[in-house]
């Protein structure tokens, strides 16, 4: 696909994409919606527990990574249901490997969260 738009318009235009990227994800994609709700509550936690500032860098970016596995499953799924409805081993396979980052993405948020926070406990 060839850019419509060079320049300021291009970034403009790609803004409007990720932003129409969002709002069919967030419509669309159940998983997508109860992450977010998760990464909210998340994100609140991090910016209160008394931390450094590196720890709650890496807690927040436990959290954006589960989001971006989610969203790139999802886009994975998207073309997969896009090429065919038909069951196929390739297919399964991509499927089960997009679901996979996001099992993968889980375990290092719960990973990170344990080593910062475990001098609460």
């Amino acid at each position: 696909m060839k850019h419509e738009y060079t320049g300021i318009k291009r970034i403009f235009s790609a803004f409007k994409n990720s932003f129409d990227g969002f709002v069919y994800a967030f419509r669309e994609e159940e998983a997508f919606r109860q992450d977010l709700m998760v990464a909210v509550v998340l994100f609140v936690v991090a910016w209160l527990l008394p931390v450094l500032v590196v720890e709650r860098v890496l807690l927040c970016s436990s959290i954006f990574f589960v989001l971006f596995a989610e969203l790139t499953n999802s886009a994975i799924e998207a073309c997969i249901d896009r090429i065919s409805p038909d069951w196929h081993k390739l297919s399964k396979a991509a499927k089960d490997i997009g679901s996979l980052i996001v099992l993968l993405s889980f375990v290092n948020l719960i990973f990170v969260w344990i080593m910062i926070c475990k001098k609460f406990f």
